[in-house]
């Protein structure tokens, strides 16, 4: 073992013996830092400056009580978090996540991943993310209106255009931003509309941004079979998921000339040999906001199954797991290579695990990471902030021929440096490289801070 080696093995002992609680943050903060070992052996500053030391540390960690009042009445009480993680680069950002799941293990691992996804993007955005253990299912706009408004009125004590700037995530969709946003416009009497990102046209909102996860998507991958002397053209693609990342990656997808088969959602998955028919899965989730499983009823040749796992079993050229972390495992991954994928591009945040993913390398699948993959999101999120500051709205076309731009160089990039420290065709290690260069010298410029 060598002394960078070493040295990156003991980072990862004291983050797991400092929080053995949670497993979430000890996974990421191990695949970023066993990724950049050459980088430390060729640049022993970093180990002298303590850079891993510092970005293992969150800048802070804000933990509230958030009370509010249902319809019938009673009092409810939820938590609520931000972990702002880095803000070397610029303005803390990242999502707002409300479900039952949330923890601060898993915050602060969002959180993490968020600061190099960000810097990957090229624009002024460090890293954040925060939630609550709120599940916005089956209450009322009333029940949701007052927890976002409760929730907001601690959270605005830690945010600003200037200083951190949230934005959605799962749960938290333009109703929420939409509730979150009027309350701390009420609280802090201005109209500062780059605090909150993913809102709506009429007050701030960037057209692109509700599209920009999934079509960011597509574009990386497009790059990357195109640059392996692939297309996207008759392909077969199995997409899990059926929020705005799902959705729009269907959307672009079909537009690519690709077929997509199934969608899902937390309860189990369709299946459509004839491809998905998108207006209806538009009209089941975004317009009725029902269950994935009501699609069979208009499309016969459709199928319905129970649980989530089985979307990985469909035969399929490409594999998309657009849901939440940690969906696609180690038994995942081999039946998708067993059908013969060629391709997984990650549009939620960590859907692989570290197993999976280490096998999909082995097997030689082109693999497009979460941090490059779908940092469309909150590019588009950046460049809704610079609309707010120029008080200007750009058009669709606009928005959309920058996000190409940032996303054909966050391939370009990581390929270039996944290359450059022997790590030829390892776009994990190629984004992780990238990014943490360009964090770990931003810190080392602004002193021991």
């Amino acid at each position: 073992m060598t002394e960078m080696q070493q040295y990156v093995e003991d980072i990862l002992a004291y983050v797991e013996k400092k929080d053995p609680q949670e497993k979430e943050y000890h996974n990421v903060v191990k695949e970023v830092l066993t990724s950049i070992v050459p980088v430390l052996e060729q640049h022993p500053e970093y180990k002298k400056h303590k850079i891993l030391e510092r970005m293992v540390e969150p800048e802070r960690v804000v933990m509230f009580r958030v009370p509010w009042e249902d319809d019938k009445g009673e009092v409810q009480v939820n938590r609520g978090y931000r972990v702002q993680a880095n803000s070397a680069v610029g303005t803390y950002k990242g999502g707002l996540r409300f479900h039952p799941s949330v923890t601060l293990s898993i915050l602060k691992f969002l959180a993490f991943e968020q600061t190099f996804k960000n810097s990957l993007t090229g624009l002024p955005i460090g890293g954040a993310k925060g939630g609550s253990d709120f599940d916005p299912k089956g209450k009322s706009d009333n029940e949701v209106m007052r927890f976002c408004q409760s929730f907001m009125t601690e959270l605005y004590r830690h945010i600003g255009s200037m200083v951190d700037t949230p934005a959605g995530d799962i749960g938290v969709g333009g109703r929420e931003i939409g509730y979150l946003y009027g309350q701390y416009k009420r609280i802090v009497n201005s109209f500062d509309s780059a605090v909150l990102t993913g809102k709506g046209l009429g007050y701030g909102g960037s057209l692109a941004r509700t599209e920009a996860t999934g079509y960011g998507l597509l574009y990386f991958m497009k790059e990357m079979l195109e640059d392996n002397g692939q297309s996207l053209q008759g392909k077969t693609v199995v997409v899990s998921g059926s929020g705005n990342v799902a959705t729009y990656a269907i959307e672009k997808a079909i537009e690519f000339g690709a077929k997509p088969v199934t969608c899902s959602d937390s309860n189990g998955y369709v299946y459509d040999p004839d491809g998905i028919d998108l207006a209806l899965v538009k009209e089941i989730k975004q317009v009725r906001r029902g269950r994935i499983k009501e699609y069979v009823e208009k499309r016969p040749n459709a199928q319905y199954h129970e649980g989530c796992k089985g979307v990985w079993t469909v035969k399929c050229d490409i594999a998309l797991p657009c849901a939440t972390q940690s969906e696609l495992d180690i038994d995942g991954v081999k039946a998708l290579v067993a059908n013969g994928v060629m391709a997984v591009g990650e549009g939620a945040n960590m859907p692989t695990t570290l197993d999976a993913t280490e096998y999909l390398l082995e097997k030689g699948v082109l693999f497009g990471p979460a941090k490059a993959a779908n940092a469309g999101g909150v590019a588009v999120s950046a460049l809704e902030m610079s609309q707010n500051s120029e008080r200007l709205h750009w058009t669709f076309e606009e928005v959309d021929e920058r996000l190409k731009g940032i996303m054909k160089n966050i391939y370009r990039n990581s390929k270039k440096n996944a290359e450059k420290y022997g790590q030829k065709g390892n776009l994990i290690a190629g984004a992780n490289i990238t990014a943490f260069l360009h964090v770990a010298d931003t810190m080392i410029a602004q002193g021991i801070v």
